[in-house]
């Protein structure tokens, strides 16, 4: 059996969460339990990628002191990870127990939000730990306190161990309806490299850079203020039919003017100005936006995570969008071709 301990604090000597992670980890190492500990301060510019950590573990401990308010920024950072790169499918078999020691007020709270989290996230809970503790020496001279924390050790080990039944809970409710928009569009392994990817800083640099040159280099080419009354032409010229597409786009331009209207049929383009009635999906930019979407300096979902265009709909659409009108493709093919 494998328990994984993530401690959310800053690793300060004397922190009273980590001096009861220790004590755990001993009565652990007694019941031949393999365990992991990461120090999220530590991994704190790689922690998109401890998610995948979480595969070959059988339990998890959430380990963090509250100091003045809350669990603190790492520990955030982690579930936040979980929630965006995490394999959903193995956190639901999870079991978490959490240790939330306070060296001020506000451990019990501390402890409900990591437990509401974990639930959100789909997982299992069983019962840690949570207390004052302004000196950790008050935990290490007192027998009580020892024993009380071996026992939570040995009662979170039998949890993991019998696969301990709980009720469902309707966290997991809330987190069918948040999460049914979120990444819809990636596979499990396509979540994890983005996840990996997102923490090189080194990968994430080269692409700014790579941008940058080809702004460079088409820069003065590419005007990106066509007339709008040619922008359906452009559209019908870099159309690539996608088999079974059965949609409607609505573009609502920012500064004024009438709406731009897609309608996809298999093979079959209709495109105008005027009001679209009930659109699968919605856009809303600005025309020189769309002017430069359709010069080839940006896709629609490079214009999204911009911020220089607002969705509505499902984001599967906002993909398709692209692969009907690669614009940019397109006009780098021509380059190549040259």
């Amino acid at each position: 059996m494998k328990i994984n301990i993530y401690y959310g604090g800053r690793g300060l000597i004397g922190d009273p969460s980590l001096t009861v992670v220790k004590m755990m980890m001993s009565v652990f190492e007694e019941l031949n339990v393999r365990v992991d500990k990461y120090d999220l301060f530590e991994h704190k510019n790689e922690m998109t990628k401890l998610p995948q950590t979480l595969k070959d573990a059988d339990g998890v401990i959430l380990a963090s002191t509250v100091e003045w308010h809350g669990c603190g920024g790492y520990m955030a950072s982690f579930l936040d990870a979980c929630w965006l790169y995490g394999d959903k499918e193995k956190i639901e078999k999870l079991y978490m127990a959490p240790v939330v020691m306070s060296t001020t007020y506000g451990e019990k709270e501390g402890e409900l939000d990591l437990i509401n989290a974990w639930l959100s996230l789909g997982g299992i809970t069983c019962a840690g730990i949570s207390g004052y503790a302004p000196e950790a020496s008050e935990l290490e001279n007192n027998k009580q306190y020892r024993k009380l924390i071996e026992t939570t050790a040995e009662n979170i080990y039998r949890a993991v161990n019998k696969h301990a039944y709980s009720l469902p809970t309707s966290n997991g409710v809330v987190r069918q309806v948040s999460y049914r928009t979120l990444n819809t569009s990636y596979t499990q392994q396509e979540t994890e490299q983005l996840s990996e990817y997102a923490s090189d800083d080194k990968y994430v640099e080269k692409q700014k850079e790579d941008i940058r040159e080809l702004t460079d280099f088409f820069k003065g080419k590419l005007d990106g203020g066509q007339d709008e009354n040619h922008i359906p032409e452009l559209f019908q010229a870099h159309f690539h039919p996608q088999d079974h597409a059965d949609l409607k786009y609505k573009i609502v331009f920012k500064d004024g003017g009438k709406s731009l209207t897609i309608r996809v049929e298999d093979k079959d383009l209709v495109i105008g100005y005027g009001e679209a009635v009930y659109p699968d999906f919605e856009l809303t930019m600005e025309k020189k936006v769309l002017g430069e979407i359709t010069s080839g300096r940006k896709t629609f979902q490079g214009a999204f995570m911009e911020g220089a265009a607002l969705t509505r709909g499902d984001f599967g659409n906002l993909r398709l969008l692209d692969k009907m009108f690669p614009f940019m493709d397109d006009l780098l093919s021509g380059v190549k071709n040259r």
